[in-house]
């Protein structure tokens, strides 16, 4: 599990437990308020905190709300399986738990239209949710070349790309299954999807 700080502006030094308080908050109201109805002063009565504070330390509700999604993606980690197929398998049911968490839903979701329209959240995005998971395709990609399973990287230009492409292919698939199709990602799914990505569309299927 990484930690991570919210990005923030410069000033007075930033209180660890305030930056908590906020968060959990933030979190809370996107689950009893949903994301049109929250506000930045209905978060500071819940956290404790003067209104003043939270614009200190965010610039608006946009970019607040990617900071408390952030916290929960950051719970993800690479179970240790045994094999590459069953660690893609736990991570894929551990992300997708995630996701169907209310506030991650509803935050996730407001974010990314709210992006469509401003540069500065799409970075926010990318720096606060996107970049901090990409080590989980790195970390597992290392443990499969240690039990055997895949070769060793030769050339880093062309493994950063393929890491790059596996972390978009996962994510990618998983957000668009469960926030996008509203369908399960169960065990079942799971497997087959896991299936695919390593042994391609000519792989025959399961039974």
């Amino acid at each position: 599990m990484q930690s991570r700080t919210p990005v923030g502006r410069a000033g007075r030094p930033r209180s660890a437990a305030a930056d908590t308080a906020i968060l959990a908050a933030t979190r809370q109201a996107l689950v009893e308020l949903g994301w049109s109805k929250l506000t930045l002063g209905d978060v500071a009565t819940r956290a404790g905190v003067a209104k003043t504070t939270l614009y200190r330390r965010w610039a608006g509700k946009n970019e607040l709300v990617v900071d408390a999604v952030a916290e929960l993606f950051a719970e993800l980690e690479l179970p240790d399986r045994g094999s590459l197929a069953a660690d893609i398998e736990g991570v894929v049911l551990q992300f997708a738990a995630i996701l169907a968490l209310p506030e991650a839903r509803s935050g996730l979701m407001a974010v990314v239209a709210e992006s469509t329209r401003d540069e500065a959240l799409r970075a926010r995005i990318r720096a606060s949710i996107v970049e901090p998971q990409k080590h989980l395709v790195l970390e597992g990609r290392t443990r499969a070349q240690t039990r055997g399973e895949l070769p060793p990287e030769t050339d880093p230009d062309s493994s950063a790309r393929t890491a790059e492409l596996i972390f978009d292919v996962i994510a990618g698939a998983v957000v668009h299954r469960a926030l996008v199709s509203s369908e399960p990602v169960d065990m079942d799914w799971s497997r087959d999807f896991t299936r695919l990505l390593l042994n391609g569309l000519t792989s025959p299927p399961t039974t």
